[in-house]
Order: C-alpha cells, then structure tokens, then sequence
C-alpha cells in the first residue's frame, strides 16, 4: 500500500498518509481513537506540538556551522508518543541485535498472538494484526513465545513477567508517567525488571512515556559524542558508569529537558549523512 502506512490502534483500523511536513491524511472507520478525536490523537502521536527550535540550545548552531547544516534536513523528523506496553515490550526485543531481527521478533509477537484484521481499500484486501495484550503475554506458553524472540527462552520469560508486572499494577504506566518523577528514578524503576538496562530503560522512557529528556546511549550515540563533540569518554567502552557519564555529558550540550528528543535527530543525521546507512 504505497504511502499509506497502516495499524490497528485500540482495535481500530488506521491508514495515515503524509501530505506535507505538518498535514496528514487519516483514513479510520472511526471517528475517535482511545477516546480522543482522531486530529487530537495524531497531533500528540505524532508530537506535533513540539516546537524543534526547544531541542537545542541558543548558540548551538553558531557553535557547531557545519553539524548545523547536515542537521537541518532532520527538523520533520518526529519522536513518536507510543503506547507504553508495546514500547516497554518491543526494546525488551531491542536488546543486544539488529533493527531487522527486532522487526522480525515484533512481527512474530503480533502474527502469534495478536487480533487479526483485514480491510478493503480501494479495492486491495490488507491484513493487520494488533499488537499483543499484556493478558496473551503473560499467559503465553514460554516455548511458543520463544520462537517469537529469535529462541530466546530468557528474553521470553522476561517479556512474560514484564506483561505480568504491567497487570498486576508494578509496572504502572501512571506512576511512571508523572512528569516529577527524577529520570534516574524512573530509570531504576524500570531496570528493576529483568531484561532491562540503562538503555532499554531510557529507549521506554523516551518513546513509550514521553520522557524527551531520557537519552539512550548506544554505539551510534558514542561514536557521533566523540566526532562531533570531542567527547574522550565516549572513545571508551560502554560501562553502567560510563553511561551515566556520557548522559550527563550530553545534557551540557543540548537542552536538558529535550536532550533525547534532539538526540534522536542527531542519531538518524549521524547514520545517514556520516556513516552513508540507508536501511535499518
């Protein structure tokens, strides 16, 4: 389906289009999604109401000309508001492998054990399936869920007891979403969970709570800290300590509360512009 991408969101089916950097297409049976109108649900999914001039600091670009240049074709890319159980699950996936096997693994999660659904438009049948309820997940047999997480039998029991967590109230999304809450809190909060670490921790908070201040460090993170800023830390190996280091090195360089946010549009200009990555 050219140009369309499609999901199921709360059961419903979901065609979006991009017309312009800030104008969408949205094709839905139905009028509302969770709850909201679908224009107010899309704007905040989409983080439409952030203003990209908050992620970096006054100066920035006087600072860093040329980084400036390769960045500005990055200003549309958007952070997505994502639901919290399918991000919590889906960097629990992440951990140690490459976007193609997380894709797979996520697929597999969904073809498994999520609702199928198929649509006609315009004349052409689409099959799509929802992601998993955390009561499938949590109730799935190990051995089939393994086959879903690259037969990882200790990646799979880790998702059921995260899905298990998330229902018996230890995983709450409300609790982990109050914006008072310090980030190393809520970064331990969720490291408390087995399969989880700094980075998945803070991919969670980022993505799937709405933290932009949460920034996930991984070798593409260190290797543009070390090019672009002439970072010394970050030409070490990645230790827990060193983590933290390079985060709150990162904050001296970019707007605190946005350092995520502004961090994700140098890691995608870092891929593409300097290490010439076309795919994932």
């Amino acid at each position: 389906m050219p140009d369309y991408f499609y999901s199921l969101v709360d059961s419903t089916p979901i065609l979006l289009k991009q017309l312009t950097v800030c104008s969408f297409e949205v094709i839905s049976e139905s009028e509302k999604i969770n709850g909201r109108s679908i224009s107010e649900y899309i704007r905040d999914y989409l983080t439409l109401d952030i203003d990209i001039n908050r992620l970096f600091p006054s100066g920035f670009s006087e600072h860093y000309p040329e980084l400036w240049k390769l960045l500005s074709g990055y200003f549309s890319l958007r952070i997505l508001r994502q639901d919290f159980f399918e991000t919590l699950i889906t960097f629990m996936c992440a951990q140690g492998i490459g976007m193609h096997l997380i894709r797979k693994q996520v697929t597999m999660l969904c073809h498994t054990f999520g609702e199928k659904r198929s649509i006609l438009f315009n004349g052409k049948s689409i099959t799509l399936y929802s992601f998993p309820t955390p009561l499938s997940l949590a109730e799935a047999d190990i051995v089939m869920l393994s086959r879903c997480t690259n037969n990882n039998r200790i990646r799979a029991t880790n998702i059921s007891r995260a899905a298990r967590s998330f229902m018996d109230g230890a995983l709450d999304p409300e609790l982990l979403r109050n914006p008072h809450l310090p980030l190393p809190e809520l970064r331990s909060m969720l490291c408390r969970n087995p399969g989880i670490g700094y980075k998945i921790a803070d991919c969670i908070a980022l993505f799937g709570l709405g933290r932009f201040d949460a920034f996930p460090v991984d070798t593409h993170v260190k290797q543009y800290l070390a090019y672009w800023f002439h970072s010394s830390n970050a030409l070490k190996p990645l230790s827990p300590v060193r983590y933290l280091e390079l985060d709150c090195e990162a904050r001296t360089i970019l707007n605190p509360d946005m350092a995520g946010y502004a961090g994700h549009l140098l890691f995608h200009c870092w891929r593409r512009e300097i290490k010439k990555l076309r795919t994932f």
